[in-house]
């Protein structure tokens, strides 16, 4: 059962880090590139992890896959933040609809 468990795992992580990749290369411009593969990537990479712990808990428990966990979710964020950052200071365009075109959205 552990087995299944661990396969289920590794494939949704496949499947998001996949989605990740495509979208860094079909998406249109800089902020929206950023968005799709720091989220996805970050899901894919922990069902990798959580995938390493279920596997782990038959021959001994390690910290070593809690310690990537928490170092992966702690800079990934980080990084997408100061990358947004510096596209907006260095002004770049981006192709997404801004909040006024949308007549459904104003006050």
């Amino acid at each position: 059962m552990l087995d299944i468990l661990v396969s289920v795992l590794l494939l949704v992580g496949s499947l998001f880090i996949v989605v990740g990749a495509f979208s860094l290369v079909r998406l249109p411009d800089f902020f929206m590139r950023l968005h799709g593969p720091t989220k996805s990537t970050t899901l894919g990479v922990g069902s990798f992890l959580l995938a390493a712990v279920v596997h782990s808990v038959d021959g001994g428990f390690t910290l070593r896959e809690l310690l990537i966990a928490m170092f992966l979710f702690m800079t990934a964020p980080v990084s997408a933040f100061v990358l947004g950052q510096v596209g907006l200071r260095k002004r770049v365009t981006s192709r997404a609809p801004l909040p006024e075109d949308f007549p459904g959205l104003r006050g």
